[in-house]
């Protein structure tokens, strides 16, 4: 009775190793991660971060963000996750080394007073100074969330005499507040930025005679519109 020869080995099909990640037990799992996950869907480390608020610092010197803008997307980038949520954030900012863009005017008027009466302004010019508020029995309205502010930061000296000062800042500032007060109030309704973060500041030398200097973010300025407007983008 004959044997019948022995077939060839077939080889076994296999994977090519430039698209699969090694198995080997040699690769840690956050290796392996950063091989199989979509680029966009890595996580983004601390100096990414970082780097994403530099250049919103840059894009708001070139006059490219208002400080409302800036210290939203500065706030979103350290709340980011992933390296697609830090590149949603740059969006429509160009590329660095991009030729800057032309700045907001200069905001000239830097004095702001009401004796016996109001002012209230909404700046959208260039802050490249200290600003002061005066209030002698009457009422004081700044709002900050508009303006440009190439440095980061703004100074304002408030003093409220038998009448009040309120200064809105946009949601995510840092408020520092120093000054006196005699018989008045000085009052803070600011959410905390998150600890650590590079995030842009306000700045307050308040002094208060039987007054009130009040600085408020957009979140404790207007809560009842905000409310209702974010009631309506659900909606729509």
């Amino acid at each position: 009775m004959s044997q019948s020869s022995p077939q060839p080995e077939r080889p076994s099909p296999c994977r090519p190793r430039d698209r699969w990640p090694d198995p080997s037990p040699e690769r840690s799992a956050a290796e392996l991660s950063e091989v199989t996950a979509a680029p966009d869907a890595v996580r983004a480390s601390d100096a990414e971060r970082e780097a994403v608020v530099e250049r919103l610092r840059i894009a708001s010197v070139e006059g490219r963000l208002t400080f409302e803008e800036l210290t939203e997307r500065t706030e979103a980038a350290y709340a980011a996750v992933t390296r697609g949520d830090l590149e949603r954030i740059t969006a429509d900012l160009p590329g660095m080394g991009a030729p800057g863009a032309e700045p907001a005017p200069l905001q000239v008027k830097r004095r702001f007073t009401a004796v016996m009466g109001d002012c209230k302004e909404r700046i959208v010019g260039r802050i490249d100074g200290p600003l002061e508020a005066v209030s002698v029995m009457g009422d004081v309205e700044l709002d900050l969330r508009g303006a440009q502010v190439p440095a980061g930061e703004v100074s304002i000296t408030a003093t409220a005499v038998m009448g009040d000062v309120k200064i809105i800042v946009p949601d995510g500032v840092r408020v520092e507040v120093t000054g006196h007060n005699f018989l008045g109030d000085r009052r803070i309704a600011v959410r905390e930025p998150h600890p650590g973060a590079r995030v842009p500041v306000v700045r307050v030398t308040a002094n208060v005679v039987m007054g009130d200097v009040k600085i408020a973010d957009d979140e404790h300025h207007a809560p009842a519109r905000r409310a209702i407007a974010s009631w309506w983008r659900d909606r729509t």
